[in-house]
Formats: C-alpha cells, structure tokens, sequence
C-alpha cells in the first residue's frame, strides 16, 4: 500500500521535517519528508495497516526536537484503493476538535450510532474533518466552486457522515484539473438546509488525476462561531457541604443526585466539587482538609451513604444511628470527628453481620482484582495505621519499607489482618458503587461533573510509602506569599521526582488521570503551575517564605562575582541580626530572645545551633506552649537572609529570598549593594525562568493530557509567569479566571473580556464569599461599586441580592466556555435563601493551616428543589445568556 503524504509547513533552516507512524500491525517508523515548493513538505510510505496513527514533527540539524504536534491524526484506509494521496494540516492540541470532543460532550450526546460512508472507485477525494457538533440535529456539510461540490450553492451542499465520534467523512468525484475551493458548513437535519458557513478564507482542494489514488483531504479545525460551539453553566459546592434529610452530617455521594436534580430545574450543565480522596490520617478534625490525600485512588469514607449500603444496619443499631443522625443534621456546621467516628462504628457492624456473604460476593472479587494495584497497598496502609496509631510509617514497627510481597500476605484468610484489610476494601467498593450510580444519574439527566486533582500528595500517603523514588522526600512543596499571606504557603507536602517519573513516560500521572476519568467529565488540576515549577522549601523550614522556585536557572558564585558583590555566605545565606533589628523585632522581650542567640565578634548575632532552623525552633516550642509570641518573632528572624542555598551537580547555588527588598538584613547593605541585588532579584524572578519552565511543561503536559477524555482546567492564579498563559493556550487548557484576583496590575478582572478557553467565577473555596468580601474593605467595594457595576453615589454596607445577580449575570454574558459559581453566590441573590450566618459560608481561608474545613448549605437541597420561582429566575439567565 502506497501512502503519499503532504503538509505545508515553514520551517526555520536547518530544520527537516518527519512522520512518525504507529500501527498494531507494525513497528513505529520514523520518515524523513522533503521540502518542496511553497512551504510543502513531502513524502512517500509503504505500509501495510488497515489503521495508522502518526504525528509529524520538526528536527533540527543535531537530530533533536524542537516542535511536534499536539495530538495523533488517525486514518483508515478503504479496500477500494491501495493508494492514497494525504493531504494535512499540522494538528495543534488547541483546534477544538482536540479539546471539545472529550467526556461531556460524548455524555450529553448518548446514542450515538456511527454512520458508513461510501468509498466508490469513481470517487477521487475523501474529505475527512473532526468537528465536536454539540446539537444532535446538526451536520457537517460542504460546498465549494466545483459543480460536484454545488457551485457555491446552500441546497446542493455535500452533508457529511459520522463515521466515528466527532469524526466526519464524504466522499465525492471531482473531475476538474485546477484548485478547488470549498467550505464547511452546519446542516440542520430537521429544517434540512444548510443553516451557518464556517467563517474565514476559503479552503484548497488540489486536483487528482489519477483514478487509481484516492486523494484523503485530511482537514483540522472547522472554524465554529461562538454560538457553535459548547458553552455552560454550573454550580461549585464540595460533596461534604451537601445536606439533605437522609445525610449523617455531611453531604454523601448520593445526595449528588438531588444536587442534579437541582442543576436540572435551573438550566445548570455542569456540578464542580473539590478533591473526594481519603484524608484520614489520625481520624480528627485535620482529616478535613481534602487535599492531604492518604491515596490517590481511595475515595473517603465519609461519603458513604449508611442506608445504601449493600445490606441493613443490624437491627439493633436502628434507633441508636437514627438519633445520631438527627443529632449531626441539625448543626449548622460539620462536626468531622462525630461523623467519621460514628459511621466508622455502623460501617463496621454491617460488616461484622454481613462478612461471610462479603466474602463471596462476585462483584466484589471482581472490584478486588480489577484494582489490586492500588487497593492492596490502600488497604494495608489503613490497617497499619489503625495498628501503630499514625500515617507515618517511619514510625511503625513493621512495614516501613513497603514490600509487596510481604504486604500481600496480609490478605490471606489465615492472617490475623485479613478481616481487617478487607473491611477498607470492602467499603471503597461500596464508595465506589454509591458515587458510579450518582455519576449515572447526573449523566442520565445531561449533566457534568468536575472533579478536583490537587497537586501534591501527602508526606504520609500510600504513594509516598509504596513509590517514594517518585517524590522528594527531603523537601516541602507550597506556595510564595500572595493576596492571602504574607509569609507564603507550606503545604508540606514533597514534591515530585519528574526526572524518575519520566523514566516511564509519566505512567504514574497517566494512571491517575485514568482512574479519575472513570467518574469526571472535567477535571480541575489545583496549582497548575506546579508542573511548570514548584515552590520548594527544605525540611528545616516551616513557613513558605524561605522557599524558591524549582526547577530554577539559579544564581552562582561566578555571577556574583561578576557583579562585583562582596558575597559571604554569613552575610547573604543566614539570618542578619543586629541590635536594632533585635529591638524591632522583641523591644522589652529582648533578654528572652537572647537566649537562643550568640553573639559574634562583629556585634552581630546568630542562632545557637540546636535553633538555627525554623523547624528547630517549632520543635522547641511545641514542648513550651506559654511562649507562643517569641516563638513567632523568632521563626520570623529566622527568615531574615537575603539567599536561600541549594546543592546542584556537587556545587552550591544561591535563589534570591522572596521579597528580598523587605527584609532587615536587605535595609543594613549599602545602596549601591541594594541596587544590584534588587536588579538580580528582578532577573531571576521575572526573566531568566520562562524558558526553563516553558520546556519543562511541554515536556510533561502533553503526555499527560493526551492519556485522558476529561476537559482540562488549570487553576492558574498566584505569581504566574508569562510562560504560563502561553503553553495553556497551545495546549488547550481551560483558565480560571475570578473576578477579584486578576493575574494584570488592575483591581479587579471585567468578565466580559474573558476569551473562549477561560472558566469565569466571581469566587472559589479559598477566597471569601461575594457577601463577606463585600464587607471586607469598604474602599475598594466602593471602587467595584462605581468601576465594576457602574453604579452612582454610596456602595451599601451589605451586598444587596439585586447587586449580587448583576455580579452573576456579568460572568454569564461573554465567550467563555464555563462560567460556574459557589452555591452560595446563587443563594445570595435571594433574601429568603441566603444564609443570615455570612461567616458560616466560608470554606477555606489559606492563610490559616490547618483550617477546619466545615462549611454546610444551610438549607437542604429537598428545600432547594422546591424554590420553583429562584430556580426559574436562574434558568432564565441560563437561557437568555446561551449556556442552555
């Protein structure tokens, strides 16, 4: 089989371009293509597949990559022909077809049945194009200059098959010996016309004289209008804060489907919740922050519906989790340790009653080998951390070192920890079971859900304990300081191996994103700038301020030199203190300080060593709780260095700390010393970076992404540098954009300016609610109230339910694809439904950790559902704003 193919594409000299050609048949091949005129390159193949999947890419002169499409073009070959002429287009990630034809619109588009199109011999084009049509009675059509391709005529339009999900094929004879030029159009199956042309210059069909080739036109990116192309709606709301009245004081998997139901009376399309892995680390209420997972794969077990379970509570127990319940329904919040303590205690009489059938059930065999990867080690971990009373396994007395083959032993009958381990397997099958059926239901009724994948993974996790050649054990990932605190974030997590994880081209992500498709239609990736770099502090640290970025091109000593800085390590990489800081820093409570300090030659001081690390000192005063004061001020002294060191390739490199400029020890440098470090600072954090991080996001990325159906949204707020917006664009991920956090030097983001591939919101589960920022700073609500909303005169000292759907409306009408919201902005624009309890709204606050993540609707989505006059005010902005 002769395959000829051709794609117009400028290369820069010295570059050459290559196909690169996979198929089950036979062995990936690599093909060098010649240039031709024009910018087209050339080449020609024998292969022998009914199916291939290839990629061009662009090599420089040393043989390496400098650039390579996005995404595989698929084609297979009729048996009508043995030659085929391919004309392409470079396939971008970024074309809708590779973005929009993902799990939602497979969802909301059920019943799909492909459609044959008919290869003649007589026929010498195939005109081949995905296009994500999001109305079940459009087409794809096509017309152009020829007389078999209608003379430009509407109602003699060519109306395509779909061949394959999104994919679209015709196959017609064109007979004339010039240049055809053609256009694709949207065929509306009930009126039967042709209703919209594709917009922009005319597309090229090139002649085929030979009767024996058929002439593939292999096209990319039909050019949709706004009004084509999927635009919705949703409501952001984490499982835990659901309430209803069958709930045990926290909103489980099924209440999801009164949230559907909810979601269907108003128009709403997509349900946004955070992360729903298991947290339980020591079963207190620090278990509450969902994005400390103990797995990756493990779903909570506070999501467990107790009624619908596989069987009954024992009789016995009736009246005593009937009154619990009641009990737990009632508060205004989540009391976490009640909860999970009291479902733990029914969850494992149901079990005790009911093991010997447990045991023999086939789904759930089947549930136990289909995951044995993750839930074997999951399982374990649970049991040994219930055994030794914590998560860290360096602290346990067996199974430190996590060895399969030991760890599989504890799931033979005769083991004492048999019942044990099955008891965790058991209930992640019936979690399983509870948020499937949910997922079937929402989808049933063509609504989204959106899932949450937060970017670290906890220091004590299971991946942590079975892979930890994947992370950097011996450091912490966070955040540098923002709108939210000063000092920066310590998540304390470790970060990511990506040299190791490479190594197997990202299975590990690859596994992940595929365990999570099972139930997201989209998925929400927290801190998406940690694959562009992260922010790692060393162990010895304890606030996000004494961090730096990595990967980073760093400062050396050769550079300083250059610069002619007077460097000294004492000077630049440990804390400067003096007297006058002293006094600042504890004024009266000097003596006190004083004792954690020695004094240097030079009338300078410096930690004694048993206190020269922030975690030093924390360690300290954990024993001695009275002084809570001098323990801030002197892990905040600890901060004062101007450098922070890291050990690469055996030499020692310097990042400029956070902040520099702020710092007491920056103010007691000279000027000119202060200039120069300013310029440096400047470069490192604003310059030097970007082409490191773009490389190393492309690297990454792509693959990635390429292993998932879910839409892709990053959550790209924070310090973002310009490489950012620019591989999210190439690579078609969706941007958050909220209103009073923009990434520009402006006060505040005007949704209406938002572009396609955006996610608009006026707040997220880390920031205040509208109500509560409204109340926060009078004069920059003031400055919305006049700018934003253009409204005259005085703001109101409350935010009014009338200003409240103004703000909602404006992040409805414009191009971007999601606009979703906090339920509690919706409630806000009603006075009879919003909470008269503001400060019970907020569910995280960043600046505070650990927070207690607690937050519950205050009123049950039964209520909800029965609001028919606010769920039909919201499903008329829904309407008129064209996300129905």
């Amino acid at each position: 089989m002769k395959l000829y193919f051709s794609i117009r594409y400028i290369a820069k000299q010295g570059e050459n371009l290559f196909i690169t050609i996979n198929s089950d048949e036979q062995e990936k091949q690599d093909h060098q293509m010649q240039a031709a005129d024009f910018g087209v390159w050339k080449t020609e193949v024998d292969y022998f597949s009914k199916e291939i999947s290839y990629k061009y890419c662009v090599k420089d002169e040393q043989g390496k990559t400098v650039s390579e499409e996005g995404v595989n073009h698929q084609l297979s070959f009729p048996h009508t022909y043995k030659e085929f002429a391919i004309t392409d287009v470079w396939n971008k990630k970024n074309f809708p077809e590779n973005y929009l034809t993902n799990k939602i619109l497979k969802n909301k588009l059920t019943g799909f049945k492909p459609e044959k199109n008919i290869i003649l011999k007589k026929h010498t084009h195939l005109f081949k194009i995905s296009a994500p049509v999001y109305h079940p009675e459009w087409k794809i059509a096509l017309f152009g200059s020829s007389e078999s391709l209608g003379n430009w005529d509407y109602n003699r339009a060519i109306v395509f098959s779909q061949t394959d999900f999104g994919i679209w094929e015709a196959s017609v004879e064109i007979p004339e010996h010039y240049p055809v030029e053609y256009k694709y159009c949207i065929y509306d199956t009930v009126q039967k016309k042709v209703i919209d042309v594709e917009s922009g210059a005319n597309r090229l069909a090139y002649p085929n004289s030979n009767k024996d080739v058929l002439h593939i036109v292999a096209d990319h990116y039909f050019k949709f209008k706004a009004y084509q192309i999927y635009h919705d709606a949703g409501v952001a709301v984490p499982v835990f804060s659901l309430r209803t009245e069958d709930g045990f004081g926290v909103g489980e998997f099924p209440d999801l489907k009164k949230m559907a139901d909810w979601n269907r009376e108003t128009g709403l399309g997509i349900i946004q919740i955070l992360p729903i892995n298991d947290t339980t680390a020591n079963y207190t209420w620090t278990d509450s922050y969902p994005y400390a997972a103990v797995s990756v794969y493990a779903l909570h077990p506070q999501y467990l519906s107790l009624t619908k379970l596989d069987y009954a509570l024992p009789k016995d127990l009736v009246k005593e989790y009937n009154a619990q319940k009641e009990e737990l329904n009632s508060l205004e919040l989540i009391d976490y340790e009640k909860m999970i303590s009291g479902k733990w205690k029914f969850i494992k009489a149901v079990f005790e009653e009911q093991k010997e059938k447990i045991f023999k059930d086939r789904n759930f065999k089947k549930f136990l080998k289909d995951n044995e990867s993750w839930l074997t080690p999951y399982a374990a971990f649970c049991v040994l951390r219930d055994k030794y009373k914590t998560p860290n396994f360096g602290e346990w007395k067996t199974h430190k070192k996590y060895i399969a083959g030991k760890i599989s032993q504890l799931f033979t009958v005769k083991n004492k920890d048999y019942e044990a381990v099955m008891l965790h397997s058991w209930v992640q099958f019936q979690l399983h079971k509870q948020l499937k059926d949910a997922v079937d239901y929402m989808h049933g009724l063509g609504i989204s859900i959106k899932g949450d994948l937060p970017i670290g993974i906890y220091r004590y996790s299971v991946e942590a304990w079975t892979e930890p050649e994947l992370f950097g054990m011996d450091f912490q990932a966070g955040a540098p300081p923002d709108q939210f605190t000063d000092l920066g974030q310590n998540w304390e997590f470790p970060t990511y191996n990506w040299e190791a994880m490479k190594n197997d081209g990202y299975q590990w992500w690859k596994n992940r994103f595929k365990a999570l498709e099972q139930y997201f239609d989209a998925m929400r990736i927290d801190h998406i700038l940690g694959f562009f770099r992260i922010w790692r502090m060393p162990i010895s640290a304890t606030q996000g301020i004494l961090g730096y970025f990595y990967p980073a091109v760093p400062v050396t000593d050769e550079e300083f030199r250059k610069l002619h800085l007077p460097f000294d390590f004492d000077r630049y990489c440990k804390p400067f203190i003096n007297d006058q800081i002293l006094n600042k820093y504890f004024g009266e409570n000097q003596e006190k300080a004083l004792a954690y300090l020695n004094k240097n030659q030079n009338e300078t001081y410096s930690f004694k060593p048993e206190f020269d690390t922030q975690r030093k000192l924390s360690d300290h005063f954990k024993k001695n709780k009275n002084e809570e004061e001098l323990a801030e001020q002197l892990i905040s002294l600890a901060a004062n260095v101007l450098f922070l060191t890291e050990e690469k390739d055996g030499e020692t490199v310097y990042h400029p700390r956070f902040n520099v400029y702020k710092t007491e020890s920056y103010q007691f440098l000279s000027d000119w010393e202060r200039r120069t470090i300013y310029n440096l600072y400047h470069d490192y954090f604003f310059k030097r970076q970007d082409g490191l991080w773009y490389e190393k996001a492309m690297e990454k990325l792509p693959v990635i992404l390429n292993a998932t159906e879910m839409l892709i949204c990053g959550e790209d707020l924070g310090l973002v540098p310009d490489c950012v917006p620019v591989v999210m664009d190439e690579l078609a991920i969706i941007a958050l954009k909220v209103q009073r956090m923009p990434s520009d030097n402006i006060p505040f983001y005007n949704p209406k300016k938002a572009e396609y591939l955006n996610v608009v919101t006026a707040s997220s589960h880390d920031s205040s609610t509208l109500r509560q920022w409204w109340k926060e700073d009078s004069n920059l609500t003031q400055k919305y109230f006049n700018q934003q909303l253009h409204q005259h005169g005085k703001a109101p000292e409350n935010l009014e339910p009338y200003f409240a759907e103004m703000i909602m409306k404006q992040h409805l009408y414009n191009d971007a694809m999601l606009s979703i919201f906090p339920i509690q902005e919706f409630l806000a624009t009603d006075e009879k439904l919003s909470n008269p309890n503001i400060d019970n709204e907020r569910i995280n606050n960043p600046a505070v950790f650990p927070h207690y993540w607690r937050y519950r609707m205050h009123l049950g989505l039964e209520e909800l559902n029965k609001a028919e006059n606010f769920n039909g005010k919201i499903r008329n902005w829904i309407e008129d704003s064209g996300r129905l």
